[in-house]
C-alpha cells in the first residue's frame, strides 16, 4: 500500500472549501485523470478514470462525513483499492487548510514503478493546487454538497444538508477506527 498525504491552504472560508469538495461530480474539473464521477445514491459514487492511458472504473462509498470537518471514503467495487480522508481546518474567517491522506494499492508493475518514483504524490499535489484555483474562483457560488453520513451507516434521517450546522458525530470507537484513515473495506488491503 502506498500512503499519500498532502496539505494545501485555500483562500476561502471553511464552509466554501467543504461545500466545493463535497460536490464530487465536479472532480473532473480539477482532478487530473478523473473523467467522470456519478452519484449512485447518497453515499455511493461511480468513478471513471484514465491515467497514463489506462481506463479504470470503480465505486466508492463515503464512510464518514462531518460537515465542515472531514469526509472519508473507501472503494467498494472495481480494480482500484484505496481509502482516505480529507479534512478541513479553519485558519481564520477567510482561509482554510485542506489535508488529504489516502492509501492506495498499486495495481500492476507500472503503478508499482510509479509509486517508487513518487508519481502519485505529485499527482495529488497537482490535484490539490487545481482544487485551490477552482474553489477560489467559484467561492461566491458555493452552496451545498450532501449532508452528514453516519460512519458505517446511511445518511441520518434528520441530517441537514451540507448547509446545516448539526454534524453527525461518530462514537469514540468509530472516531478511533476512522481517523486519520478509515479502515479498508476488507482484508485485501
Amino acid at each position: 500500500m502506498s500512503t499519500v498525504e498532502q496539505t494545501i491552504d485555500v483562500d476561502v472560508p471553511l464552509r466554501a472549501a467543504y461545500d466545493q469538495w463535497t460536490r464530487f461530480e465536479d472532480f473532473p474539473t480539477f482532478m487530473e485523470g478523473v473523467e467522470e464521477v456519478r452519484r449512485t445514491d447518497d453515499r455511493h459514487f461511480h468513478w471513471r478514470t484514465k491515467v497514463a492511458g489506462v481506463r479504470r472504473e470503480f465505486d466508492t462509498e463515503v464512510v464518514d462525513r462531518l460537515p465542515d470537518e472531514r469526509v472519508a471514503w473507501r472503494t467498494v467495487a472495481g480494480d482500484v483499492r484505496q481509502h482516505g480522508v480529507v479534512s478541513f481546518q479553519p485558519l481564520d474567517e477567510a482561509h482554510t487548510r485542506v489535508r488529504l491522506a489516502m492509501k492506495v494499492e498499486p495495481h500492476g508493475m507500472a503503478e508499482k514503478a510509479a509509486q517508487v518514483m513518487g508519481v502519485l504524490d505529485r499527482q495529488v499535489r497537482g490535484d490539490l493546487k487545481r482544487f485551490k484555483g477552482h474553489v477560489e474562483e467559484h467561492a461566491h457560488g458555493a452552496g451545498g454538497g450532501s449532508g452528514p453520513v453516519r460512519p458505517g451507516g446511511g445518511a441520518s434521517e434528520d441530517a441537514p444538508t451540507a448547509g446545516g450546522d448539526t454534524p453527525v458525530r461518530p462514537t469514540p470507537q468509530e472516531a478511533k477506527d476512522s481517523w486519520p484513515l478509515p479502515p479498508p473495506p476488507d482484508d485485501r488491503l
